[in-house]
């Protein structure tokens, strides 16, 4: 059985929610604020299987919540709900940590069928957790580079002896440009073939993710070797600087 925290002021929508959810043989509890929501899941250290967060909070918001749960290494699966349903708020949900997003209004249906998607994929990753790590990733899984490594099957980046757990997005963000590393790959074509977002977009919404990937990876973030701007078209990856320079 598996348990979900609701979070969400709006109460005839949390009672909703939540009878659903339990009709549906899961364990639902609610909260209508982002310190209660905290309290819980780091505070109190209450394990859940996956957190329903609304944006739209009394006090710290949702993208707050979603934020202070990844910096304090706390990797629940967090499904955001919004009635804004623009691009750059949909990336920056996702920057702030959250796993999916879904606008309101929405069919009860979709979200049990998100909320269930994010379950399975926390299961895959606890038994991929269990393997043995070298039978764990095909050769497409896993990149070596300047002394780190990245496991896109566990989503894990490892960094000087410490593990880093990467959201999907930032995951799908490094994949794109090691798969074309030495090249200039352009914010358009980021948004476009790694997230599937409009070009509309506002290309931005890149940077702020890429801001990310170089605390992870960079000695120095604010002068990467690994990360580097390209002036006028988006980011090109190196893998190893240093033969890069030669």
């Amino acid at each position: 059985m598996s348990r979900v925290l609701i979070v969400e002021d709006e109460a005839h929508l949390a009672q909703g929610l939540q009878f659903n959810l339990e009709a549906e043989g899961h364990t639902a509890q609610v909260v209508s604020d982002g310190e209660s929501a905290l309290d819980l899941l780091l505070a109190r250290h209450i394990d859940f299987d996956a957190v329903v967060l609304d944006i739209m909070l009394p006090g710290k918001d949702g993208f707050e919540v979603a934020a202070e749960l990844r910096a304090a290494k706390n990797f629940v699966p967090v499904l955001m709900l919004t009635a804004r349903g623009r691009p750059e708020d949909v990336l920056r949900g996702f920057a702030s940590g959250a796993d999916d997003y879904l606008a309101k209004p929405f069919e009860l249906a979709i979200l049990l069928a998100r909320l269930q998607g994010l379950m399975r994929r926390r299961e895959w990753m606890r038994a991929a957790t269990n393997q043995p790590k070298n039978t764990s990733a095909g050769p497409d899984e896993t990149f070596h580079f300047n002394g780190k490594k990245v496991d896109f099957s566990r989503l894990e980046l490892e960094v000087q002896g410490n593990t880093i757990q990467l959201t999907l997005m930032e995951a799908q963000l490094l994949r794109h440009l090691i798969r074309n590393r030495g090249k200039a790959v352009s914010r358009k074509e980021l948004l476009e073939q790694v997230w599937g977002l409009h070009e509309d977009t506002d290309t931005r919404a890149i940077d702020n993710f890429v801001v990310r990937l170089r605390r992870y990876v960079e000695e120095n973030p604010s002068n990467p070797r690994h990360l580097v701007t390209v002036r006028g078209v988006g980011y090109r990856f190196i893998a190893e600087p240093t033969k890069a320079k030669k």
